[in-house]
């Protein structure tokens, strides 16, 4: 599920996103995306394949890290899901991004510029709704950090990696909204951070994996939380 995360995300961010948006340009935005109009759609398909691993990856976290603190994991899981519904809802405006472009006899009433525009301004906030998802996953990070930190069956320095991706979305997503000017500058500092952090943890999972209850895995005041026991039925 991470692997299909990352993929998805850095293709529809580098090959689709990236190829066809072109900042404060709305009438070449507009040519682009009449000239590769499916490229645009099947990325938004990436994105949305992206947001159904997202959740399915969130609760693996969830019941992996669940021994540590079922508290605090299901406050991650809630945090991701939250991030994810801001996330869908801004993936609409880029397919609404499309709707001046079209044919109908309605869009008459509008200038070729003025329908430029209004796709434009739809493309631009599917851009902005996505670093405001990020910033909104960003205790995420720092839940599933900490839980990885105290688990004992995770390496602890994948738990700062992550808190450190967290961090990294932390500052994009506020540079958006505060300095948008600078949101560019700010992403080419803090994409190698971010993918170092994800990445290390995605390819933990798929080459070693994690057992809670395995051999290394959680003991009995292995953590201070009083919830972090195993469930009933679960042989230790």
């Amino acid at each position: 599920m991470y692997f299909i995360v990352i993929l998805f995300g850095i293709t529809q961010q580098v090959f689709v996103r990236g190829r066809l948006f072109v900042a404060g340009d709305a009438v070449a935005t507009a040519e682009s995306l009449r000239s590769m109009e499916l490229l645009w759609r099947s990325g938004l398909v990436l994105e949305i394949g992206m947001l159904f691993a997202t959740i399915a990856l969130a609760w693996v976290l969830h019941c992996l890290l669940r021994p540590v603190s079922k508290e605090l994991s299901l406050l991650a899981l809630l945090f991701c899901l939250s991030a994810v519904a801001v996330e869908a809802s801004y993936t609409l405006r880029a397919l609404e991004a499309l709707f001046p472009l079209g044919s109908g006899a309605y869009l008459n009433a509008w200038t070729t510029e003025q329908l430029a525009a209004m796709s434009y301004l739809s493309a631009r906030a599917h851009v902005l709704g996505f670093g405001v998802a990020l910033l909104l996953f960003t205790p995420f990070f720092f839940v599933v950090g900490y839980l990885i930190f105290k688990s004992g069956y995770f390496p602890r320095v994948l738990g700062v990696l992550y808190q450190i991706a967290g961090g990294s979305y932390l500052a994009y997503g506020t540079t958006q909204i505060l300095a948008p000017k600078l949101a560019g500058t700010v992403f080419a500092i803090i994409a190698g951070p971010a993918f170092i952090g994800e990445l290390s943890l995605c390819l933990w999972l798929l080459i070693r994996g994690a057992d809670p209850y395995g051999r290394n895995g959680w003991r009995p005041g292995a953590t201070s939380s009083a919830q972090s026991r195993p469930e009933p039925g679960v042989t230790t």
